[in-house]
């Protein structure tokens, strides 16, 4: 007898199908099976979510669609996990299926039941093949560690883990999750990293500690591998042969039916907050899924966010209770050393310096005692612009109210934002002349100005300095970044330029000098969380100096910093790696500015041919959502639309909307009727491309 189900598909919010589609079976599955279905002129994957609550089995809807077949070879997804995709969809404003049937692999869709038990036999083949090797000799462990691990057998959390660069955040993860997988034969652990490049070298650490698990027990999960790799990451995880999963910010929604740890490493990083289709945040859902399953959640960094901060201070009669448990290990790990602040006022220097003498004379000592030098410019490229100083041309791109950014390396123009590359022209377009320079300057530019000011020195050897960069244009190829930072690793390089993506989370151990170049931008930015940033890219890139534990203080370890303004508050906490006194400063002022986290934020934007168009759709929006309050009690404030920082890219305008409010329910309540206008507001504005909200966003 044929009954009506409530199947999910993936459709987008702006589409009207939020919720499930009704569809008819001749058998009934559970909720959480996932199913064939026809959706328009194509088949599609589904997940049954319910069946059709009232509906009388004698008098179903012959026009529905039945389901095609349902994917039996793999298992229902949890209740757990459908609360999860439930929640998100609902506080990132975004449709059920949209997040649902966005967080499975992509080659889900395409593959038949028998293709997937064949998949999922040679799973359960590599498990029964797989060696058990004995745990390795595991390294002693400090009284903080010790202190921390103690806290969290004990206590539930979640945990704010605030620990020093070099304190063993990394031994607390394995050694936690060593006893959560050893109290429940089936539990497993969930470990997020910002980037995928930290993802391997954690993984060869994980694979080492928890070899006697066996191979298969063990499986990454990011954007960077095949749809293949992903589907077996993915099945392993959901049948629970994989007892740890190592993944970035999208492995926060795999299926995980026996999850009892999630560590969230470096848990400040912007990386975590997914910035296209739903904005979600990967550390928030991690909390909120700790609490769904009574998993213990540990967020781990040197410098924790601001709101994590706030969260986990201490506990204060008359307020509410902290949401999270801090916990700290100031300490590094044997005799290693925090590195001391030295600033150089650019001011004193020759107009034009790029390398003081100062940090140069600075950086030659380091070098002759075969010490590694860490050189961070968080701007990659030889120069942002190319400019004539005759007419006053910049390289601006033609679709894009940006730059396009000079590559030596090709010599090239090259876009960051629509990927436009072009051939650097002979001679200026507009007028002609031939004395074409670059103004401002990349990891390129830096890379090859070293090698000018230090060609006479050479190794013990009598070969000459290598000087490496490590960037997202170094590090394009297949394997190349695994390749060069083992040449890191391994000695092959005296001075290391690159931006962020080698300031955090690898352990260089000869690195004894970190230099940070050009910082100052950020100091004075008009968005209220560029110190926050600042803040923590510093620390961090500080953190990888002096990390061997057997130097001696005859080799303490330097951070240096280029800038104007060296007495800004920002450098004085930095000096002395005073993240606390920082923080609470940038607390206060928060605070008093009523901005995150005493309120909560979200961005209405919206995408057209012209300027005028968006800024129309969003001032419509403004009026109607107004309309709507005045006859609420919700305290909720919608500012005038504006363009975006970055106003137009790929020639399709850009503008925004804020929308703040001191209370989250109250904010939440109003977004959530706020949809539906703006969808109706969607149909009259006919110019518009496209619209987002984005709930917690993390540049205004």
């Amino acid at each position: 007898m044929q009954q009506q189900l409530l199947v999910l598909v993936s459709t987008p919010a702006y589409s009207r199908l939020n919720g499930p589609l009704v569809y008819l079976s001749e058998q009934t599955w559970p909720a959480g099976t996932l199913v064939r279905v026809p959706l328009g002129a194509r088949e599609t994957l589904g997940l049954v979510w319910a069946e059709q609550a009232g509906s009388d089995p004698g008098h179903v809807d012959k026009n529905l669609r039945s389901v095609l077949e349902s994917l039996d070879q793999i298992g229902p997804l949890s209740a757990h996990w459908m609360a999860l995709m439930n929640f998100a969809a609902g506080y990132y404003q975004r449709s059920v299926g949209e997040f649902a049937l966005g967080s499975l692999p992509p080659q889900l869709r395409d593959l038949s039941n028998s293709q997937l038990e064949r998949k999922l036999k040679k799973r359960q083949s590599l498990v029964q093949s797989s060696e058990n090797p004995a745990t390795p000799a595991l390294p002693d462990l400090t009284s903080e560690q010790l202190q921390v691990l103690t806290r969290m057998a004990q206590e539930s959390g979640p945990f704010v883990l605030h620990g020093n660069t070099g304190s063993g955040k990394t031994e607390v993860y394995l050694r936690r999750a060593a006893e959560v997988l050893t109290q429940d034969d089936q539990a497993q652990v969930l470990m997020l990293v910002p980037e995928i490049n930290l993802t391997p070298q954690l993984e060869v650490r994980v694979r080492q500690r928890f070899a006697h698990l066996g191979e298969s027990a063990i499986v990454s999960m990011h954007s960077g591998m095949t749809p293949a790799q992903r589907l077996n990451s993915w099945l392993s995880a959901h049948t629970g042969q994989a007892r740890l999963v190592l993944g970035t910010r999208l492995a926060v929604l795999a299926s995980m039916p026996h999850l009892k740890l999630i560590v969230v490493d470096e848990e400040h990083d912007p990386s975590y907050k997914q910035q296209e289709g739903a904005r979600y945040s990967a550390r928030d859902l991690a909390v909120y899924r700790g609490q769904l399953e009574s998993a213990q959640v540990i967020l781990g960094s040197a410098t924790p966010s601001l709101e994590s901060w706030h969260h986990s201070r201490p506990a204060v009669a008359g307020e509410a209770a902290p949401r999270y448990v801090r916990l700290s290990m100031p300490s590094r790990v044997g005799s290693g050393l925090l590195p001391a602040l030295r600033r150089v006022d650019m001011g004193n220097q020759p107009s034009k310096t790029l390398v003081s003498a100062p940090l140069l004379n600075a950086m030659r000592e380091r070098i002759a005692k075969r010490e590694q030098v860490l050189v961070l410019l968080n701007r990659r490229g030889y120069a942002p612009v190319l400019h004539c100083h005759a007419c006053g041309w910049k390289s601006e791109c033609p679709h894009c109210s940006a730059y396009r950014v000079f590559h030596k390396s090709d010599r090239s123009l090259r876009c960051h934002h629509c990927s436009l590359t072009q051939p650097v022209p002979r001679a200026c377009p507009s007028c002609g002349n031939q004395d074409i320079g670059a103004l401002g300057h990349g990891t390129e530019r830096i890379e090859e100005h070293l090698a000018e000011l230090l060609h006479d020195m050479q190794r013990p050897d009598g070969m000459p300095l290598r000087i490496a960069r490590i960037d997202a244009d170094s590090t394009r190829g297949k394997g190349e970044l695994v390749r060069q930072l083992a040449e890191v690793h391994d000695g092959d390089v005296d001075v290391l330029v690159g931006t962020q993506m080698v300031a955090k989370g690898h352990d260089f151990r000869r690195v004894t000098l970190v230099a940070a170049l050009n910082p100052d931008g950020a100091l004075f930015s008009a968005d209220f969380r560029a110190p926050e940033r600042l803040f923590a890219l510093l620390l961090q890139a500080a953190g990888r100096a002096g990390r061997d534990a057997t130097l001696t203080r005859d080799q303490a370890c330097e951070m240096w910093v280029q800038t104007f303004h060296p007495t800004h508050p920002l450098f004085e906490s930095l000096k002395q790696h005073d993240f606390a006194g920082f923080a609470e400063q940038h607390l206060t002022e928060r605070r008093q500015a009523g901005l995150p986290p005493f309120s909560f934020q979200a961005l209405l934007r919206a995408e057209g041919r012209t300027q005028e168009a968006a800024q129309a759709f969003l001032n419509a929006a403004k009026a109607s959502g107004e309309t709507w309050l005045a006859d609420q009690s919700l305290a909720v404030t919608v500012y005038p639309a504006v363009p975006m920082g970055l106003q137009r890219v790929a020639n399709v305008e850009r503008a925004q909307m804020l929308v703040e409010s001191h209370s989250r329910k109250a904010l939440q309540l109003f977004l959530s009727h706020w949809q539906n206008e703006l969808q109706d507001l969607r149909g009259q504005h006919k110019a518009v491309l496209r619209w987002a909200i984005d709930v917690d966003p993390l540049v205004i």
